[in-house]
């Protein structure tokens, strides 16, 4: 392992997360181009450009959309209705 502090987990995610995201949009994109090197050559290309742009704006909107996400959802309780709680024997 790297060894990377926790509290950079936002940065590590960010980066893994958009080239993954761009690698896959940018491959699909790439799809017409001629024979076998030049869709390797057009996807990698364009997989860079594409990344480059990505890493900023994932690592700037992640918390804003995390938080968008937490207010949109609620924590999940207990399923038993109040009162119809058994004890243990």
């Amino acid at each position: 392992m790297l060894g990377i502090p926790r509290r950079y987990s936002h940065f590590v995610f960010g980066i893994i997360q958009s080239g993954l995201t761009s690698l896959v949009a940018t491959g699909i994109a790439s799809l017409p181009a001629g024979g076998p090197m030049m869709f390797v050559r057009h996807w990698m290309v364009s997989w860079l450009i594409a990344w480059a742009a990505m890493l900023p704006v994932v690592l700037l909107a992640a918390p804003a959309i995390r938080a968008f996400s937490l207010r949109l959802t609620r924590e999940e309780r207990d399923r038993e209705p109040a009162g119809r709680l058994e004890k243990a024997p």
